[in-house]
């Protein structure tokens, strides 16, 4: 058996033993997988939505409002949908 068969054999074991772990922790209701970002909760804008909208109705664009917020634009885009600050 040369090398590179039984690396290849130890490369299918371990893959083998990690897919049955995942599956037994699947099974006993862990979640695997990336966890759900923050923005559901607070973020860096939390608790300045009358700042944002004042600056919204006097026409100041978001990319603007995010420089002076200190965030992404994407973030003041999605922080304006979510909480209906400007149609």
């Amino acid at each position: 058996m040369g090398t590179f068969q039984s690396a290849e054999i130890e490369r299918d074991l371990i893959s083998q033993r990690t897919k049955e772990a995942l599956a037994r922790k699947k099974s006993e209701g862990f979640k695997l997988g990336r966890p759900k970002g923050s923005f559901a909760k607070e973020t860096k804008l939390t608790g300045r939505e009358s700042e944002i909208k004042h600056l919204l109705e006097k026409s100041v664009s978001k990319s603007a409002i995010a420089r002076l917020m200190g965030v992404n634009r994407l973030t003041v885009v999605r922080f304006v949908e979510k909480w209906g600050l400007m149609a």
